[in-house]
């Protein structure tokens, strides 16, 4: 075990002794670059992560936990139930509700067909195979606007890709290279189209200023223009991201 490790041992056992149960929801982490302690909520994992800076001791964090026991327990209360993809459950698609309905006898794979999701084989990789479906129609839906984005702002993707991130809805990096949280597939399509557009966007600022701001509109009405396709503004996109972007990671 690296000295990392032992701190983060001594620390998870302060946090027992301290908090009981409740320790099990948190995780914990050192930063050398943090400058003092910090929580956070992490929706992917329904977990509340712990992060400190490498000088301050077990029984520093642990206090500093203790004292927002309150705020620990009303962030955990507040997830939103984990949905498993099974026969009768309902998922949204692209912000519209989906019922996954069992086709045991079909043989094709997985389909969407008037507000129905339709999953062919074995009960047991049903949630596999509907997860599977679910990222590549992200992929799907998400490459086209990009590619179409990027090229009327005059700019060059050089691979997209889609993931299961957990702080960020998408990415851009120096080198052209897109990547996106599959999730977006249960997000409204114009929340969707925003987020490609803020991706874009990065390959000519890889920053947030005005003039980034002003491109992601730009990107914006040049796709909604070119396909018919309602779009919204960056602000309503960011509101609706912050309000319910958590309840995304609640499924599957």
């Amino acid at each position: 075990m690296t000295p990392d490790d032992i701190k983060a041992a001594e620390l998870s056992q302060h946090l027992k002794a301290a908090l009981g149960e409740l320790s099990a929801r948190i995780v914990t982490r050192i930063n050398p670059r943090a400058r003092r302690i910090s929580l956070r909520l992490d929706p992917a994992d329904g977990c509340i992560v712990l992060v400190r800076p490498r000088g301050v001791s077990a029984k520093a964090a642990t206090r500093f936990a203790v004292e927002k026991r309150y705020w620990i327990e009303d962030r955990l209360a507040a997830l939103p139930p984990r949905i498993v993809f099974r026969d009768g459950v309902s998922l949204p698609y692209l912000g519209v509700d989906h019922v996954i309905r069992h086709a045991p006898e079909a043989r094709r794979g997985v389909w969407r067909e008037n507000g129905t999701i339709f999953v062919s084989g074995n009960a047991e990789h049903l949630a596999r195979r509907v997860t599977d479906w679910l990222k590549t129609e992200a992929k799907t839906l998400i490459s086209p606007r990009a590619r179409d984005m990027a090229e009327a702002l005059g700019c060059k993707v050089t691979r997209i890709s889609v993931r299961d991130t957990r702080s960020r809805w998408g990415s851009c990096s120096a080198d052209g290279k897109l990547s996106f949280s599959w999730r977006l597939i249960f997000a409204p399509e114009p929340v969707l189209t925003y987020v490609a557009a803020h991706e874009v966007a990065h390959l000519r600022y890889l920053d947030h200023s005005r003039a980034f701001w002003r491109t992601v509109s730009e990107a914006l009405h040049a796709y909604g223009t070119k396909s018919g396709i309602e779009t919204t503004t960056p602000e309503l996109a960011r509101e609706w991201l912050h309000g319910s972007g958590a309840a995304l990671h609640a499924y599957g």
